[in-house]
This record gives C-alpha cells, sequence and structure tokens, in this order.
C-alpha cells in the first residue's frame, strides 16, 4: 500500500494543477529615491504569519466576520516564503542597505535582522485590506539601538477578487517596508563603548502624617 502513495499523491497534484494561481505584487515605491540607512546589511527574518494567512488558499471577510476562501484561486507561491521576499525586495530597492532573507548567504553575517510577527493580514468585508503586527530590529554587534515598533496598516481593497487581493497586499507590503526602511534610517546609533546607566535609589526617609 505504501508504495502506491506517491502515484496517489501525483495524481492529485495533477487534479489541482488548473487551479488559477495568483502572484502577490510587487507594488511601487511611493518615491525613487534611495533612503540612506543606518546599516550596510540587513538580514530579513522568515515572516511570521497567522495561521490562516499560511493557507495556499486565497481568504476573504465575509459579512458574518467569517473568512471563506474564494473560489478556484490559489497563492502562487508558499505565502510565508512570498511575503518574506517580497517585503525584502521592497526594502532593498528602497534603502541603500544590502538586504537577503534568512539563512544569510554571506560569510560576514548582517549588521542588522529584522523581525516581523503579524497578527493580522485580510481582505476585510469592508473593503479595506488590513496588515497590523510588529517589528523588532535586532543587531548582535549592537551596531544600532535593538527596538521592536508596531505597524497598523489599512489599503482600500480594489476589488473583491484574488486578482485585487494580491495586487492590494502588496501595496500593503511596500507601505510596510517603507516603514521598516524609515525606522532604519532614523538615528539609533549606539556608542562604541555603552556606560552603564547608574540606577538612582532615594534614600530619604518617607513623611509620616500623625
Amino acid at each position: 500500500m505504501v508504495r502506491f502513495l506517491p502515484l496517489a499523491l501525483l495524481a492529485l497534484t495533477a487534479c489541482g494543477s488548473t487551479e488559477p494561481r495568483y502572484l502577490i505584487d510587487s507594488a511601487p515605491a511611493e518615491t525613487s529615491a534611495q533612503v540612506r540607512m543606518q546599516v550596510a546589511t540587513l538580514e530579513v527574518r522568515d515572516v511570521s504569519l497567522p495561521a490562516y494567512a499560511e493557507d495556499s488558499q486565497i481568504l476573504i471577510e465575509g459579512a458574518d466576520g467569517a473568512l471563506t476562501p474564494l473560489d478556484n484561486a490559489l497563492w502562487a507561491d508558499e505565502p510565508t516564503r512570498a511575503v518574506t521576499m517580497r517585503l525584502a525586495e521592497a526594502i532593498g530597492r528602497g534603502g541603500s542597505a544590502t538586504v537577503a532573507v534568512e539563512p544569510w548567504p554571506l560569510e560576514t553575517p548582517a549588521q542588522a535582522e529584522i523581525h516581523v510577527l503579524v497578527s493580522e493580514m485580510v481582505a476585510r468585508a469592508s473593503g479595506q485590506f488590513d496588515l497590523k503586527g510588529q517589528f523588532a530590529i535586532s543587531s548582535y554587534d549592537h551596531v544600532i539601538r535593538e527596538r521592536i515598533k508596531r505597524f497598523e496598516i489599512s489599503v482600500p481593497l480594489s476589488e473583491a477578487t484574488p486578482r485585487g487581493i494580491a495586487q492590494t497586499s502588496g501595496l500593503a507590503l511596500q507601505k510596510l517596508a517603507e516603514q521598516i526602511t524609515r525606522e532604519l534610517a532614523r538615528g539609533g546609533a549606539v556608542d562604541s563603548f555603552p556606560v552603564k546607566r547608574q540606577l538612582h535609589i532615594d534614600r530619604t526617609p518617607p513623611k509620616t502624617s500623625i
């Protein structure tokens, strides 16, 4: 029975290969000017998506709040990989740093890493596409100041179709990339020899009321 399993899987793959598949669009940047970033190299870690956004089916929110798949519509690439790649490409186009996704391909480690945790990524029944979560900037050698920032991006859905969701997903990711790029361009460099902060303790005895 086990030796026939590959044939069964091939048959299932062949049956599903006729469904249309959609790529997340590479949206154009709002400006062609490249932003000078505080790091020369940047690694984008795999984006963490909600379980529903990791599905190969393209989902949309109904009037009752339930997420349902659109008929005969699948993502062309595995969503986590596609989102991570699109985000890295957009940051690389908009900023001065050399950007790559994990695993970092060079011998010298990247000066900083971006960790993105998405809490919501959904085409709403209201006609909006919401992308929410947080991103963290980490730097093992403390080339820049480490920090965590939240993001809430809402983009009008061009149309409630697979193509419309693919286009708007790309636009939302472009806006997130621009937000990350601006954050990496801001002053946040740390001193080579940071001074440990002293904790001030107030030793004045408390006043008592009689």
